[in-house]
C-alpha cells in the first residue's frame, strides 16, 4: 500500500514524504470528507500546521478538494484518479444531519452559472443537507 501511495504522490508531483503519505492514507481509508482536526485526531503528537501544510500542497497539486460544507469546517476529500477538477471542484456536497459526515456527490454537478455581464465566476458551493444512507 505504501508504494502505491509514494506512486500517486509521484504523479501529482508531490516529493513522498512520511506524513504526505500518512495523511494520504488517511484520507483514502475514509470514504468521506474529513476536518483538520478529523485528520489531527488519527496522529498522536503530530503539529496541526503540519498536517495543515501537507492538505495545502495536496490541494496545489490538485489532488484534493475542499469543501465548506455549512459547518465551519473546510474538509477535504481525495479527488477521483482521472479527475481534472480546479481547485474549487464543482460538484454537489452531501452534509447528514444525523452524524455530521459530508459525501461528496460526484455524480451529480453543480450546473454552470450564466452571470450578468460583468460579473466573474470563481466559486460555487452546493450543498444539500439531510439523512445519509448509513443513518436512514
Amino acid at each position: 500500500m505504501k508504494g502505491n501511495i509514494e506512486l500517486k504522490l509521484q504523479q501529482r508531483n508531490i516529493k513522498p514524504t512520511a506524513m504526505r503519505e500518512l495523511v494520504y492514507e488517511v484520507l483514502e481509508k475514509n470514504k468521506k470528507a474529513l476536518s483538520l482536526y478529523e485528520i489531527e485526531q488519527q496522529f498522536d503528537n503530530v503539529e496541526r500546521s503540519t498536517i495543515f501544510r501537507t492538505l495545502k500542497t495536496f490541494q496545489e497539486k490538485l489532488l484534493i478538494h475542499s469543501v465548506h460544507d455549512g459547518t465551519g469546517a473546510v474538509r477535504y476529500a481525495l479527488c477521483d484518479e482521472d479527475c481534472t477538477c480546479e481547485p474549487d471542484d464543482l460538484h454537489v456536497h452531501f452534509l447528514c444531519n444525523k452524524c455530521g459526515h459530508t459525501h461528496c456527490l460526484k455524480h451529480m454537478p453543480v450546473p454552470k452559472m450564466d452571470l450578468a455581464d460583468g460579473f466573474t465566476f470563481e466559486s460555487a458551493n452546493f450543498v444539500v443537507k439531510g439523512i445519509c444512507s448509513n443513518c436512514s
